[in-house]
């Protein structure tokens, strides 16, 4: 009996053991369409990295007579724009500023978003309704129009351009995080730890952050598709980064006059907006059902 008790035991503390982010990355790990999707992101993020050591060429430099060169020209593997500078170089480098303005404003509101939602749903009463109310306002105007708006009243530039896409998704992150944690607050642990003595802090540092965080994240990735989306839309209306700064956004508007002399060539940027895009869409939702977890 006493073998076959020992038996029993043995794969629940294995089980125990292996932890919730071990279970969670083993069913990332088996989903072939997220797994993909984030080699990649990977990819290109490492190309961006390290772009002064695969970028065949500079992306400043460029030749008037070897201007508009077609795809698999012998010089320019994927062509030269509208000034002679190499295509594939300039796309490796505007990966750099396309994912800093995608990535930061999403980095900068989930910090902002989640203090202040956490913050909201666990105190309730009327500085939630307080806080939820003035969210509301921002997060009554389209995500394109209000990003337009505030960069337009800030000014063109890189760094009103994030500043603008920051205030755009504070309060998207502040309503899930907001939510998120008035559920949390309501449960008998919580209310358990409450009852023992426990300050706010410490509820909210023990036993809230642990459990909203995950969720707040998940969403948090989702946005960033969004972000360099309108990142780059902002560049294209010249609110953004200024030529001669590679930037896919940026470098779309310059190649528009381009599309019917190069069509392939005038649209490498926009398929990179869209390839980048899309991948931290299929990554995000493989990592939402990653961390599912039945009751």
């Amino acid at each position: 009996m006493a073998i076959a008790t020992a038996d029993i035991a043995l794969p629940a503390t294995k089980r125990v053991s292996r932890g919730y982010w071990t279970d969670v990355g083993r069913r990332l790990s088996r989903d072939p369409v997220a797994m993909t999707a984030a080699c990649i992101v990977l990819l290109i993020v490492l190309a961006a990295i390290f772009a002064p050591y695969v970028a065949p060429a500079d992306p400043y430099k460029g030749s008037m007579i070897r201007r508009l060169k077609p795809i698999w020209d012998a010089n320019y593997i994927l062509g030269s724009d509208e000034l002679g500078r190499d295509m594939l170089t300039r796309l490796i480098y505007g990966g750099r500023l396309s994912l800093f303005m995608g990535g930061l404003p999403v980095a900068l509101a989930f910090v902002i978003g989640s203090s202040v939602g956490i913050f909201a749903g666990y105190v309730g009463g009327w500085a939630n309704t307080l806080i939820m109310r003035t969210i509301d306002v921002f997060y009554a105007f389209p995500s394109v129009l209000l990003a337009i708006a505030l960069s337009g009243a800030l000014g063109a530039g890189i760094l009103n351009a994030i500043v603008s896409l920051t205030i755009v998704f504070i309060p998207q992150i502040t309503r899930v995080a907001e939510a998120v944690t008035t559920q949390i607050r309501t449960r008998d642990y919580v209310e358990a730890a409450r009852v023992s003595g426990a300050g706010p802090l410490t509820i909210i540092r023990v036993h809230v952050l642990g459990n909203v965080l995950g969720p707040i994240f998940v969403y948090a990735t989702s946005l960033i598709s969004v972000s360099m989306i309108l990142a780059s839309g902002l560049s294209f209306l010249g609110l953004g980064s200024k030529p001669p700064e590679p930037e896919w956004g940026l470098m779309l508007n310059t190649l528009r006059t381009a599309i019917y002399v190069q069509p392939l060539v005038a649209a490498l940027p926009g398929a990179m907006i869209f390839i980048t895009s899309i991948s931290f869409n299929l990554f995000s939702d493989g990592l939402r059902s990653a961390m599912e977890v039945k009751q």
